[in-house]
Order: C-alpha cells, then structure tokens, then sequence
C-alpha cells in the first residue's frame, strides 16, 4: 500500500506546483502590466480612444489704402471650390469625362484617365473654381463628382504691386510666402496654429459628448499698407506706356513722402499675376527697385553737389572755366554735348548737366571727403525698407586702397562707376527735398493683429546727412534745373517742381567698358518747398530717344501732376 500512495503525492505536489508556477506567472504579468508599464498602456488606450487635429490659423491679409483711408484689399484669403471625383461612384466615365472637360476646361484625356481609376476613393481635378462655375457643374447632375471649399490666396487686382507683395507658393515642399511683404512678414502674417483634443468611438467617429480640449489657432496679422492704391495704379499704368512707346526692356517708379518714408507707389514693368505665379518667368519675382543695380548717371550730380554745399566749398553762384573736358592721364572726359562753355555757375552745370562742373566740385571736397558724403547718403548700406531681397549700393570702386584712381572720383562725381539701387537713390534725394535728414522707407504702415491689437510702424530717421541751409539752396539750384534746364519737360505748370535727369550707360557683362545700352532717369519732388512727394522714374535702355529729358522728365511730369491734383494742393504760382 505505501509503494501506491508515493506516485500520487508526487503528481499532487507536481500539479501544485505547476498552479503556482501559473499564478505566479499571472501575478507577475499583472504587476508588470499595471504597475511597471502602466502610464504606456494607458497612453496607448488613449491613443486609440483620442485623437488630435491641428487647427490651421488665417494667414493674415494686405491692404493699401487711399488718402481717406479707405483700405483696398492687394491679398486676400478667397473661397473656391475644389472640383473631385470619386471614380468608383461614376456611373458612365466616357460622358462625364466629356462634360466636365467642356464646362471645366479639362483635357477629356486626363478626366477619363483618372475616373477610371476604379481604386482610388478620391480625385481631386480642379482648383480654384468661383462659384458661379460650381453652380454650372453641379447642374450637370454628373454622378460621382462634387466640390469641397478650399481657402486659397488671392490678389483681386492682378498684377497690381505684384513685386511689391510677392507671392504664396511652395518653397522646400512647405508653402509659405515667397519675396516681397509675403516673404519679409512671414511670420507676422503666417499666425500659430492650434489643437483639438477629443474622443472617438470603435468606428472612428467623434464623440459630440465626450471629453474635449481646445487650443485655438491664431490668426495672422493684417498688413496695413502705406501704398496709395490710386498712386499706385497711375504710377503702373504711365510707367506700362511710356516702357511700350520708347521699346524700353523695362522701367520702375517709386513715390515717397520725404518726410517720413512711406512709400506712396512702388511699380515695376513687366511684372507677373500672383495667383499664376507658375506661368511667370522666375526673373519677375525679384523686385528691381531693391533688388537691381545701375550706374544713376547725372542725376548724381545733385548728390555731389549738395556736399559741396553743405562743405562751404561752392554755393550756387560759385564759377569755375568749362573748357569741355578733363584729362586723367590717356583719359579723356568730355559734357554730354561734347561742348566747352566757358564760365558757368554751379547753377548752370546742373542746368546743363555739365561733367566738367561735377569734377570741379569733387576736385573742390577732395577724396576722402567726396567719398564719406556717398556713405552718409546711405550708398554703402541698406535703406533697410520692409521688403525681401534688397541689396546695398557700390561704391567699393573708391574704396581700393592704393588702386582708386582721380579718375574713379571724377566719373564717381557724375554717377558713373558706382552702381545704386533705386530705392537707395530714391531716399538721398529724399534728404535733399526734407531739409537734410537720411530717413528709413517704409511700406507698412500698421499690423493689426487677431483682437484687434495694432502696432503702428514709426518713422526713423537715420541720420542727419546736410544743413538745412545746403538743402534750401540745392532745392533752388534743382528748381532752376527743371526751370531752365534739361528737366523742364518734368515741370508742372504752377508749381515749383524740383528734380534732374540722368542719362546712363550700362556696363558691358563681358568686358570693360560700356555697352551701346542705356539707362534714363529722373528724380525730382513737389512742391519744391513743401514736399508731399519725391519720386523716382528709370527706364531700361528706351529706344530711339537719346537723353532722360524727353523720355524719364514726361513720366514724373505725368505722376506728380496726377498726385498734386489727387491731393488738391494748391499751386505755388497762380
């Protein structure tokens, strides 16, 4: 009997062991899942019962505005309607395809194509599409097509300040603002997105009950803008005409109040349609009033000029011998005219626009003097205006040590061998018209951000660069040069109109020298006493027209008159 009973207290204690052996093994994955990886199994339950969304902010939109200011929209957040299909719910593909390619102005190829993708669950096939052409397909009745809203960037004038305000395009397969407002206030105008955190059911459907939490988007700012939107279209569209009579490759126009920096009118042609920047050639999304050099040619002369003034070295009646030319060695510089003129006046040689006379006040300051004058103008620097893409002035050709040549400042002196940007040309002469002063341009003029919260953009002014004297008396001496001189087709009648052309060659790309290209221009303000404006006119290489008088002067004539009359200011003179 006892050799019976050990087989079964062994399997006894065999099972009980096994049972504990089980229960401990329970016991442990119980403690390991509750207790060591709790806070992971509890964030996985929540993962499949929670889900969260980013909520995507308004990007925040750009205004001009008018002299009551009255604002205009330049970009916009516009709804359209984004034209799809679901190719498994199309019911006779070859007339769909056929219909839509006819109201929609799709190939019938491609729709075909895509509608007979019976897998896909979703194609979409047009963007952008108003609402009156959604009305019109939706009544077709067309099986297995329909629309879905989509915000898309909008600029409901066109081409209007394209360079001005850029474009919102992918860079880097992020989309975001390229050049121009766009790109330099990105992160004003992007906002911050946000979140929602709720909970789905086992189908994946939100529970309308369930526990919510909310982190709301924030818009972006709005722009303000100090652009004009009258200014602007007139500044657009006599520039457009003037570029297409004279066959010029291409011109630009900035209007500034000297004053303060704002910007009234920033216009280049050609430009390009913001809302088909892909059909646009790259080379117009860079903005040339900032982002393009050119040698100024005479219309430098005001600057030199204005430095000997304020230096004490000429005053306007100041008179030195023309005899033509100057000799540098083996080189020769002759006036434009290719004329000697005897005795003349500092006056004068801004009237005549005489090369000798420009020499003759640089040889007066001296070098080192002429050439820190260029740099208190800004001709070294950024204007630091409010846009991508700008580039800083050269003048590094008298900056060579033991290399710059007297020859360099001569020609320095009339605006040839240094290269400016129109927008740094355009604020030295802003100094000349507001009695001396270097001031910052501007184009935005308010940012009012979600709430209603604003931050106004104040005027710097950067330095103070003449006299108030020098600048009343090269203002007198500028009136008689459009009075009396090569400017007087930029005169207003009534008016004191201060201003000088400048005819330019272009370097040559491939060698020294010059090429047979040219550049026209005129800069010139109103009234010459009081200010509102100070604007800037360039044409690119003009045919047919040899100097800036009867090409760049009739355009500043044609914007200034369209300005003092748009601002009701009364004439100097009845």
């Amino acid at each position: 009997m006892r050799l019976q009973k050990r087989p079964a207290i062994w399997r006894i204690y065999a099972l009980a062991g096994l049972f504990f052996l089980i229960e401990f093994t329970i016991v442990a994955r119980l403690f390991s899942l509750q207790i060591l990886k709790h806070d992971f199994y509890v964030a996985q339950a929540l993962e499949q019962r929670q889900f969260t969304t980013t909520l995507a902010p308004n990007r925040g939109e750009i205004f001009s505005r008018d002299k009551f200011n009255e604002l205009y929209p330049l970009v916009i957040n516009k709804k359209f309607n984004l034209l799809f299909a679901v190719p498994k719910d199309v019911e006779e593909p070859l007339e769909t395809a056929k219909k839509l390619s006819q109201a929609a102005g799709l190939s019938e190829d491609e729709v075909l194509n895509v509608l007979n993708k019976k897998s896909d669950p979703y194609e979409p096939l047009k963007h952008k599409i108003d609402d009156e052409l959604a009305r019109r397909i939706d009544d077709l009745d067309l099986k297995g097509v329909g629309f879905a809203p989509e915000i898309v960037r909008y600029w409901p004038e066109q081409n209007l300040a394209s360079q001005l305000t850029g474009y919102f395009g992918f860079k880097n397969g992020i989309e975001n603002g390229q050049y121009g407002l766009e790109e330099f206030y990105e992160q004003e105008l992007r906002g911050s997105s946000g979140t929602f955190e709720g909970e789905k059911d086992t189908q994946g459907y939100w529970i309308a009950a369930g526990e919510r939490n909310v982190s709301p988007a924030k818009d972006g700012g709005n722009l303000i803008l100090t652009i004009d939107r009258n200014i602007q279209f007139k500044a657009e569209e006599k520039l457009k005409e003037a570029v297409e009579k004279h066959q010029a490759e291409g011109g630009t126009i900035i209007v500034m109040e000297p004053k303060t920096g704002n910007i009234l009118a920033l216009a280049s042609v050609p430009n390009f349609n913001p809302n088909e920047y892909q059909k646009a050639d790259v080379g117009l999304f860079k903005n040339p009033a900032v982002s393009n050099l050119f040698e100024p040619g005479s219309v430098f002369k005001a600057i030199t000029m204005a430095a000997g003034l304020n230096e004490g070295k000429v005053e306007p009646n100041t008179v030195y011998e023309d005899k033509g030319e100057v000799r540098f060695g083996g080189y020769v510089i002759k006036n434009s005219d290719y004329k000697a003129h005897g005795e003349q006046t500092m006056t004068q040689v801004l009237e005549k626009s005489l090369n000798t006379g420009a020499i003759f006040v640089q040889n007066q300051l001296g070098r080192e003097p002429f050439k820190n004058y260029l740099k208190e103008f800004g001709f070294n620097e950024k204007t630091g205006i409010d846009l991508m893409g700008e580039i800083k002035s050269d003048i590094s050709n008298l900056e060579k040590k033991g290399e710059a040549r007297d020859i360099n400042f001569a020609t320095a002196s009339f605006g040839q061998g240094v290269a400016v940007t129109p927008i740094a040309l355009l604020r030295a002469f802003g100094a000349l018209a507001n009695g001396g002063n270097l001031v910052k341009p501007r184009v935005v003029d308010e940012i009012v951000r979600e709430g209603g919260d604003s931050k106004k953009i104040e005027t710097v002014t950067v330095r103070r660069v003449i006299s108030e004297g020098a600048a009343s008396r090269i203002t007198a001496m500028l009136i008689s040069a459009v009075r009396n001189g090569y400017g007087r087709h930029a005169g207003v009648p009534g008016y004191f109109v201060a201003g000088k052309t400048g005819t330019a060659q272009v370097p040559a790309p491939d060698k020294k020298g010059y090429s047979d290209k040219t550049i026209h221009s005129f800069v010139g303000f109103a009234p010459a006493w009081n200010p509102a404006f100070v604007i800037l006119v360039k044409l690119d290489n003009p045919q047919g027209v040899r100097f800036a008088e009867t090409s760049a002067a009739p355009v500043f004539k044609e914007v200034a008159s369209f300005i003092l009359n748009y601002y009701e200011i009364p004439p100097d003179e009845k």
